[in-house]
């Protein structure tokens, strides 16, 4: 069986610098070699756009390192394919010294990272810093040489660097591929492990959706769970299990089963039965965001009266609390993961907010429809930077 591979850890200790932007050249992430290498901090670089994190030389008339980089980046949005750019003498800012800059040469390499729609989701901007290499060549070049020389020593240099440059290239485009396969792997593990047998008993109240999380090479653990207690009842579940790839995927399996796990530590699940004779909805989170009941006017009601520490956060088993309410035919009950309102930019109850007024809006839609529009709603219909799991049920 194949080792897993932390690839947020790989990513981080790479000894290549690397830069990981948007589509819109926005900075999302940088490895620890990128930062040591052009003296910067993180904090100083993601969230900006990548020529105002890395300006032309103000005190070079000459420098175009701005204008070379976002022609080679909007060449791999358009083409979807890797560019590999010449020689660059791109300068950098000297930490703490306005206006200085240090001169820096690159051999830079932009490779698309595409989405389930084939669409460019992010751009890993790699640049070898050979300056010292640069400035070998230049110390050992004669004296007096003449123009033509010049020229074909740079182009020299150039064809050399390009070289290292394509290797590099391929051996990152391996690594990427590996990456994918252990996605792929994961995700089918988990799609295998949340068939839901009874769901087919409910084609017409209860739609569950998974969307695997898009830009990430690594799956994580959330699930969702739904089973008939005969005659009248109905258990339903989500969670999300902390980690990523296999593990993770395999931890929420056994999950789904056995609801305790010794490296579940962590993990977040609810839990809600329905009492179709009683009409009432019983239910217990540990530490998860609450489900939310949409009745037929729109009004919603959260379910968070009975709202516990994730699972194996106590050191001793405890009963936890529940709490119940009713609900009338044709309210609609909604269970989810973070993965669908959470955004790293914003607090989560705007999140929150968020799917709630889309709920209200659409409180008299089948469950189909309701499901549809919440992913499309909250910008995760072809996938987000997280998992989601999402149960809608008609009641």
């Amino acid at each position: 069986m194949t080792a897993e591979v932390d690839h947020a850890a790989l990513f981080a200790t790479v000894p290549t610098p690397c830069l990981v932007l948007g589509p819109d050249l926005v900075i999302v992430d940088v490895n620890r070699a990128y930062l040591e290498t052009t003296g910067r901090t993180r904090d100083g670089l993601v969230g900006r756009h990548i020529s105002q994190a890395f300006p032309d030389n103000s005190g070079d008339p000459d420098a175009d390192g701005v204008g070379n980089m976002n022609a080679s980046l909007r060449r791999v949005l358009a083409t979807r394919r890797p560019d590999t750019m010449p020689l660059q003498k791109y300068d950098v800012p000297v930490p703490h010294r306005p206006g200085i800059s240090e001169e820096r040469w690159w051999s830079p390499v932009n490779t698309p990272v595409l989405g389930p729609d084939g669409q460019v989701t992010w751009i890993i901007h790699r640049g070898e810093d050979v300056t010292a290499f640069v400035k070998a060549h230049q110390a050992t070049r004669p004296a007096g040489v003449r123009v033509g020389e010049k020229l074909e020593a740079t182009e020299s240099l150039e064809a050399e660097l390009y070289a290292r440059a394509r290797e590099l290239q391929r051996l990152n485009e391996e690594l990427r591929q590996a990456h994918t396969r252990e996605r792929e792997v994961a995700v089918t593990l988990q799609e295998a492990m949340l068939h839901t047998p009874d769901l087919a008993h409910h084609s017409q109240d209860v739609v569950v959706r998974y969307q695997p999380a898009v830009g990430s090479l690594n799956v994580c653990g959330d699930w969702y769970d739904v089973v008939d207690i005969p005659p009248d009842q109905l258990a339903l579940a989500v969670g999300d299990v902390i980690g990523h790839g296999l593990q993770a995927a395999a931890v929420m399996g056994m999950l789904r089963s056995a609801r305790s796990i010794d490296d579940a530590l962590g993990t977040t699940a609810v839990k809600a039965i329905v009492d179709r004779r009683s009409q009432l909805i019983t239910y217990s989170s540990a530490g998860h965001l609450p489900p939310i009941l949409v009745h037929t006017d729109g009004r919603t009601e959260l379910l968070d009266q009975a709202t516990d520490p994730p699972l194996g956060a106590r050191p001793q088993h405890v009963p936890r609390p529940q709490a119940s309410l009713h609900y009338k035919p044709g309210d609609t009950l909604v269970l989810y993961t973070d993965g669908l309102i959470e955004r790293r930019d914003e607090d989560i109850d705007t999140g929150l907010n968020r799917l709630i007024d889309t709920l209200s809006e659409c409180s008299r839609l089948g469950p189909e429809q309701v499901a549809d529009t919440v992913l499309a709603r909250l910008g995760v219909a072809g996938g987000g930077r997280d998992d989601v799991a999402l149960v809608v049920v008609r009641l």
